[in-house]
């Protein structure tokens, strides 16, 4: 189904919405637009709405399992436009949101669907899930300008760190951090300081009055947390080829980069086990 517009979608697309899991994929571009889609629809995403421009190409056999919605996703606010909209519509349901060239991996996701771990988190009355950024990028950028490639993908296995996150009067918050590494780390000259965190609350259950924010949290403190007060909590990673590509694609950055390659990165093996033995997510009590 295709809708001519995210108004005409959040209006008269409801029906999309009534079962979920339901994963917003924004098409900033046509890099990876296919890979993206079919890594949601087999990690379980029930729906997955894809939010981008018309003439972003979409394999007709994936055309016939998405919600395809013509919105210039590069426009200011069409993030928390969308994902607003969907929260008001689809009250109840586990909403995901990414952009193409991000890949969400969780503990087991090889055997597991996002089901099964959303299921796992309601049982800890968790109804919101932190998601670490982790950089992919490839290591040979003549190969591979644009820095995107699945096949020579890398990422950094050290480097990330935590600050305590305060309030407007300087307090500390309580179950908050923000988080920092990767590229945005490695080359923060080139990173807005509101751009560097690379935490993001990106698997949510939707409720009435919630709203997401600029800055990747929500206005309900309890959203924002790194894990329920008894015990740590479950947490997932987001492979994404999003500030590489935008690194390279930059005037003010590309020039000074010629690789991204460094004594600590190592190649992506594309499993959960990677990253949980590097400590880029956890299992919490779900085993």
């Amino acid at each position: 189904m295709t809708f001519s517009s995210l108004t005409d979608f959040l209006q008269n697309g409801r029906a999309a919405l009534a079962k979920g899991p339901i994963a917003i994929i924004l098409l900033e571009d046509s890099v990876e637009v296919d890979s993206t889609l079919r890594h949601y629809l087999k990690s379980g995403f029930r729906q997955v709405i894809a939010i981008g421009k018309a003439d972003i190409d979409v394999a007709p056999d994936l055309a016939a399992q998405i919600t395809r919605v013509n919105h210039d996703a590069a426009t200011e606010n069409t993030l928390t436009d969308a994902v607003n909209g969907v929260i008001d519509a689809a009250p109840g349901q586990w909403i995901y949101y990414g952009y193409n060239t991000e890949y969400l991996f969780f503990p087991f996701c090889e055997t597991r669907a996002v089901g099964e771990m959303l299921a796992f988190s309601v049982e800890e009355r968790r109804f919101s899930l932190l998601t670490y950024v982790v950089d992919l990028y490839a290591r040979d950028l003549d190969a591979h300008p644009t820095a995107v490639s699945l096949q020579d993908a890398h990422l950094d296995k050290s480097g990330y760190y935590a600050l305590a996150r305060k309030d407007k009067d300087d307090a500390f918050l309580d179950r908050q951090l923000d988080f920092f590494g990767g590229l945005r780390w490695r080359f923060e000259e080139h990173i807005p300081v509101p751009r560097r965190r690379i935490d993001r609350i990106s698997l949510f259950r939707a409720q009435s009055g919630l709203r997401l924010r600029d800055d990747h949290t929500f206005n309900d403190p309890e959203f924002n947390t790194f894990a329920c007060p008894w015990h740590n909590s479950l947490t997932a990673t987001l492979c994404s080829f999003r500030t590489a590509k935008a690194l390279r694609r930059n005037p003010g950055s590309s020039a000074h980069i010629k690789t991204f390659h460094w004594h600590n990165s190592a190649p992506f093996e594309w499993h959960s086990q990677q990253l949980l033995d590097l400590g880029l997510m956890e299992p919490g009590q779900w085993f």
